[in-house]
């Protein structure tokens, strides 16, 4: 492997770090600036769809970012949840208004989006302007104790488990790539639009578990899935273990060898900015700042707080500067790492 790849690799290894110091970092408001949003009406597209994570983050903060913008305009939430913020990503890059007054809440997925549906992707992310994320995540694997027989780790290895899965979002792409690069034995059921339609289909019985849910969603949509013993989790995945999650393996720890680590790594970067929020090209940067400092604001909130904690809805805010870093990491992927990263990802023939 030639020194720049093992450069980049060092980076991705540390960034986790990285982000979490920048979150200290207080960002500066925006210069003064004429009240542009004064009257005016903001719409939140939320590239998922209603009653998930994504969903229940987008809704509990629209109801307080208004008061943080200069002219307090009303934030209208918009569902379009279609091929895993696809849909979504696309018109934000190419159909919404350049002026500031459309916002969006992407799936993750869409970082990468050029690696694993190029043919679908319409947007090159390192245009966009970034507001931030509203979260980091770890991902967690669990199945339903009534109709999986799994209660190891090693279990995922030696049994089918049957999960849901969304199309070219974790829930789906992360087994994909858990199978191809340690070997598990996951069978995906495509075509549902949430981790809470997901999370139905467990209970109904048509699926056995879920490969990849954010940990911090999983307990705000199920929180009692745990302490009534409903179901085991069985591994975690993310650049670094969550504390929370002591004692419970990370599938990082399953990969044989460097290259595939490389490639497990990459799909695990787009986590550090999980939940990230963007503005479509061409906006003025004035108002890129000022929504900038009105998250950092929104963040400091104590109304805004109390109602994400009494809802049970985790925020993690990653300033937009630390998400223009995980957006130059995804950017200057190695073509060989891309190119594996690809292939691994790729449904098995």
């Amino acid at each position: 492997m030639c020194p720049s790849t093992h450069g980049y690799f060092r980076t991705i290894g540390r960034f986790a770090l990285f982000a979490a110091a920048a979150l200290t970092v207080a960002i500066a408001p925006a210069a003064a600036q004429p009240d542009f949003y004064a009257g005016k009406q903001v719409t939140f597209i939320v590239g998922a769809g209603v009653g998930g994570g994504y969903d229940l983050q987008a809704r509990t903060a629209a109801r307080h970012l208004g008061k943080h913008i200069p002219g307090n305009p009303t934030i209208v939430v918009q569902n379009m949840p279609a091929a895993g913020s696809m849909a979504a990503t696309n018109f934000m890059f190419s159909t919404a208004p350049k002026d500031g007054t459309t916002i969006a809440l992407i799936q993750r997925g869409m970082l990468l989006a050029k690696l694993t549906y190029p043919s679908g992707t319409r947007f090159d992310i390192e245009k966009f302007g970034w507001i931030g994320s509203l979260n980091s995540e770890t991902a967690v694997t669990l199945s339903w104790n009534a109709t999986a027989p799994h209660r190891t780790t090693k279990d995922l290895f030696e049994k089918e488990l049957i999960v849901g899965g969304i199309v070219s979002v974790d829930p789906e792409t992360t087994p994909r790539l858990y199978n191809s690069l340690i070997g598990t034995k996951f069978k995906i059921v495509s075509g549902y639009n949430s981790t809470a339609q997901i999370a139905l289909a467990i209970e109904r019985g048509e699926v056995q578990g879920i490969a990849d849910w954010s940990w911090s969603s999983f307990k705000a949509v199920r929180p009692g899935w745990i302490s009534d013993k409903k179901i085991t989790m069985l591994m975690q995945g993310a650049l670094q273990s969550d504390p929370e999650l002591k004692g419970l393996p990370n599938a990082l720890d399953f990969i044989k060898n460097p290259s595939d680590r490389q490639v497990m790594e990459l799909h695990f970067t787009q986590k550090t900015a999980a939940r990230p929020v963007v503005m479509p090209p061409g906006v003025p940067a004035e108002r890129l700042a000022m929504l900038r400092s009105a998250f950092a604001a929104l963040g400091q909130d104590k109304e805004f707080l109390a109602e994400a904690a009494k809802s049970r809805v985790e925020f993690n805010f990653v300033p937009g500067q630390a998400v223009d870093k995980v957006v130059a990491l995804i950017v200057a992927t190695p073509p060989a790492v891309a190119e594996r990263y690809a292939k691994a990802f790729a449904p098995a023939k």
